[in-house]
């Protein structure tokens, strides 16, 4: 794996990379510093079944990085700069709704999906990509017809969208699974030549860094329905754009990047389902719950709750290493990649099954 072009990228956009982490890093500290005078709006209660938190905290802290992610656009290149407001328009369906809940606690499940379809939808209008092939016999097909093109690929970005913010549930898990799927982009982009794409997602990576430097270990600030659903599309956006630029990078390769939080999102549908359960209602049977739960406890017994809720974080959140490497050595053939994603899927569900018969759900 050949990472000189990445760097030789790094080197060129250096001054915005610096911008974007400091102003989100500088901005998630000041979120966390005036808590008193927002807090009222912006807490985010112990209380609940998911929750694993033990005081309240501020929860909007997408806002940080998406305006963090602004400064660095304004300080890029001109040309740069043309090419990323479309992805910051484009999320703004997705990032407001998902902070107005954060704000009020009063927008539906429903309502938050299709504002992250819209996402998608945008998208696709501002730049005129769309996923028009999936290495799937028949429906590679059916995305030939526009209409059903921008509609897969509004609900493939909504899905992503949604599967981040679902596994949004320990210090640094969110963030740093998506820092390494968003490294890897970066990385096979530079490898193919789209400087754009690399530049693009390394300034997103470099805001998110910004935040989680505030919310691992300690937990001082959450990444909130707006930072999740914003780092979901963008992160979706990203394999699409991978996709569709470059003929020669199967789409089964894209999904790699995003494989755990997609595979959560379906086995957690069909467990529910095996126990008789709403599909959406909320449990504390996810994976990285039962990480920080049983075996975290049992590695670190006389540890705080808040380091044993950290660790766990970091520890599922790396398992999104693998496959931003594996990536790079399978991204040309459908075969390879495709195996790939069915090997890490079966390996989650066995992993799952393993805590669960050892430990208990």
């Amino acid at each position: 794996m050949d990472l000189s072009p990445l760097i030789a990228i790094v080197s060129t956009i250096a001054t915005p990379l610096w911008v974007g982490l400091g102003a989100s890093l500088g901005l998630s500290v000041l979120v966390v510093l005036t808590t008193r005078w927002h807090g009222f709006l912006s807490l985010d209660e112990s209380a609940g079944v998911q929750k694993v938190h033990a005081h309240p905290t501020p929860r909007v802290g997408g806002l940080p990085m998406v305006l963090g992610l602004m400064a660095a656009v304004w300080v890029g290149p001109d040309e740069l700069r043309d090419k990323i407001w479309p992805w910051l328009v484009a999320g703004i369906p997705a990032f407001a709704f998902g902070l107005a809940e954060d704000l009020t606690k009063r927008v539906s499940v429903t309502q938050r999906l299709l504002a992250t379809m819209a996402s998608g939808v945008l998208a696709w209008a501002l730049t005129g990509y769309a996923l028009t092939g999936v290495n799937v016999w028949g429906l590679d097909w059916l995305l030939q017809f526009t209409v059903v093109s921008v509609l897969f690929t509004a609900f493939a970005v909504g899905g992503v969208a949604n599967a981040i913010n679902i596994i949004d549930g320990l210090n640094g898990l969110a963030s740093s699974m998506v820092l390494w799927a968003l490294l890897g982009i970066a990385t096979l982009a530079a490898t193919l030549g789209d400087t754009v794409l690399a530049s693009t997602c390394l300034l997103l990576a470099a805001c998110v860094l910004g935040f989680f430097v505030v919310n691992w270990p300690f937990g001082k600030l959450f990444l909130g329905d707006g930072g999740s659903y914003f780092l979901g599309f963008a992160l979706a956006w990203a394999c699409v754009l991978l996709v569709e630029r470059h003929d020669n990078v199967s789409a089964f390769a894209a999904m790699l990047f995003c494989i755990h939080p997609v595979v959560e999102v379906f086995y957690s549908v069909y467990r529910r389902k095996v126990r008789h359960q709403n599909p959406g209602h909320p449990d504390r049977l996810h994976f990285h719950s039962l990480v920080k739960r049983r075996i975290m406890q049992r590695l670190m017994p006389h540890s705080s709750k808040t380091i044993r809720n950290s660790m766990g974080g970091l520890l599922v959140g790396g398992l999104s290493l693998l496959p931003a490497v594996l990536v790079q050595f399978v991204y040309s053939s459908t075969l390879a990649s495709f195996v790939a994603v069915l090997t890490l899927a079966l390996g989650y569900v066995w992993m799952y099954k393993r805590m669960v018969a050892r430990f208990g759900g």
